[in-house]
């Protein structure tokens, strides 16, 4: 949590509901901001990009609805705090079985929507002291297919490296490959903390899937991976990342 508050997403299909729910957030002084999503799957690539304290979403959605989504969300490393927020009854026991905090009937009161969000402040408390202990599960991250339109989760350590290819990065799994929209600065900047570091100016790397820097004759080095795929590495790079790994 941000020392100026909290970070929330609102995600709502129907954009009246979402502008209300989002002033109610906003009327809390505990909440440094309210970011909004109109869908499931627009709610999955914001919440890979970036993190939120919690979340606050519509149980029926047409594309993802709440109750998928929330159980993709928690298999993130640091999955944020969960609050459904629903016309229907229905969806409580689901909504409990994913852990969520609160579980908000529409029309939502403010009594309730900060009730809910105090809850969320005591699980962004328990959060910060498990992390101070160290140790996460694997994380997730959402590639959206830059030709196809579908969205996959990939588990971000079986990613070996990434490619630049124009307005694209192709990322490269141990058994899979995606083409997704971007530029390679942009997702090096966001995953570097992660290990992902760049090798030459068309290349970032998954430094804990690398093996092996191989020297060759002009100073430059290719890049061992763990499935035995290679890549080029800069001359500037090589000393450096011989260092890192340790050959």
């Amino acid at each position: 949590m941000s020392p100026l508050g909290l970070s929330l997403l609102a995600i709502d299909d129907e954009p009246p509901a979402l502008e209300d729910l989002q002033r109610l957030l906003r009327s809390s002084p505990a909440v440094a901001e309210v970011a909004c999503a109109g869908s499931g799957g627009e709610a999955l690539r914001m919440l890979s990009e970036r993190q939120f304290d919690a979340i606050f979403l519509d149980l029926r959605m047409p594309d993802l609805n709440g109750l998928e989504l929330a159980a993709v969300v928690g298999r993130f490393a640091a999955p944020p705090a969960i609050v459904f927020v629903s016309a229907y009854e229905d969806g409580a026991v689901g909504a409990f079985e994913l852990q969520a905090l609160d579980y908000l009937m529409k029309p939502v009161s403010r009594r309730r929507v900060h009730e809910a969000l105090e809850r969320v402040l005591d699980a962004a408390g328990s959060r910060s002291q498990t992390r101070s202990l160290g140790g996460s599960p694997e994380e997730i991250v959402a590639l959206e297919h830059a030709r196809g339109g579908s969205t996959r989760l990939v588990p971000r350590s079986a990613i070996l490296y990434l490619q630049a290819q124009g307005d694209y990065v192709r990322v490269v799994g141990k058994d899979s490959r995606y083409l997704v929209r971007g530029r390679l600065s942009s997702i090096e900047r966001r995953w570097q903390a992660h290990g992902f570091h760049r090798v030459h100016r068309g290349y970032v790397a998954n430094l804990h899937q690398a093996v092996e820097v191989r020297p060759t004759l002009n100073g430059t080095a290719t890049m061992v991976f763990s499935d035995g795929s290679e890549i080029p590495v800069a001359r500037r790079q090589v000393a450096e990342l011989r260092r890192r790994l340790a050959v």
